[in-house]
């Protein structure tokens, strides 16, 4: 058997993809997506793609089913990592092919809800900021989504636990578990637009530190943050049965699409598997910051603005 470097395995993969299977170039960019993600999924665990096993792959279809992956975007994925072992096998770079018992997600009739970019942009617009919550409403809907935040997490958010200019804000998620978050330059905008009209709420006692206010100056109820978003997905003409965790889901796969390493994405959304002592061991918060925000679609539709 042969032990090359994955760096060389991808390379040769390439040239077989284009000279030997003749696909097109956006067929071979989107193979070489699929062993990106691969790729960097294994590293993480100090595996190369040789030594890969079956367990190993398992455990990256757990990570992409625990993010809310859509199951055709988890099958397209595996789709593109059988292709690239079963040419490692006719290369006999492997003597085995660990994806052979590998388990595609089942696609049914029904497929979970998810939000395009041009359907998370157009509930943006369709908030009208001549209301007098309006500003407010668009700073929740952008930090729901730019952050990937459960329900909970984003009525509990205090201004205390945020760090603007460090570019992070602070989250209490399951299990009381405390997390760092990258925040978009985007989000951090609406927010600070917003603190202008939250100067005008007269503040009940114990909510001061409470960043998104209810008009009778208390914190907002989960009720209150569901009946937001179905406004304002009725206002932009969508016609889905969108919740708020639609916002956490659709945030998850648009990163995973724009190419983000899976374990930056569960490490942002505080899956319950992975420990606070986790997300400082594998995954320090400069590197989570920038593997977030370099792939983060409307972060980067911010910047290009600004430029």
């Amino acid at each position: 058997m042969k032990i090359e470097s994955n760096a060389s395995l991808s390379q040769s993969y390439r040239s077989y993809l284009m000279l030997e299977k003749s696909l097109s170039g956006n067929s071979v960019d989107a193979y070489m997506d699929d062993l990106t993600k691969l790729l960097a999924f294994l590293a993480d665990w100090n595996v190369t793609a040789q030594e890969a096993r079956l367990t190993d792959l398992q455990a990256m279809t757990s990570t992409l089913y625990d993010l809310g992956i859509n199951p055709r975007s988890q099958a397209r994925i595996l789709s593109g990592i059988r292709s690239f072992y079963k040419y490692l096998l006719l290369e006999k770079y492997i003597e085995s092919d660990p994806t052979e018992l590998l388990e595609s997600p089942k696609i049914g009739l029904k497929l979970p809800v998810f939000l395009t970019l041009e359907e998370v942009n157009a509930t943006l617009a369709a908030v009208d900021l001549s209301q007098s919550e309006g500003q407010r409403n668009k700073a929740i809907l952008e930090t729901l989504y730019s952050c990937g935040l459960r329900v909970s997490e984003l009525i509990g958010l205090r201004f205390s636990d945020c760090f603007f200019d460090e570019g992070f804000i602070k989250v209490v998620g399951k299990g009381s578990k405390q997390r760092l978050i990258p925040i978009s330059q985007a989000a951090v905008k609406e927010i600070k637009l917003y603190h202008i009209d939250r100067h005008t709420i007269p503040v009940k006692q114990g909510f001061e530190d409470i960043l998104f206010l209810s008009r009778r100056g208390t914190a907002l109820s989960r009720i209150m943050i569901f009946h937001l978003v179905k406004v304002y997905i009725e206002a932009a003409g969508i016609h889905k049965n969108v919740s708020p965790h639609t916002f956490r889901h659709s945030f998850a796969t648009h990163l995973l699409e724009g190419g983000a390493n899976l374990r930056a994405i569960q490490a942002m959304l505080g899956h319950e598997k992975i420990t606070t002592t986790e997300i400082y061991t594998h995954l320090d918060r400069d590197y989570l910051r920038s593997e977030i925000l370099e792939h983060h679609p409307r972060h980067n539709m911010n910047v290009l603005r600004t430029i």
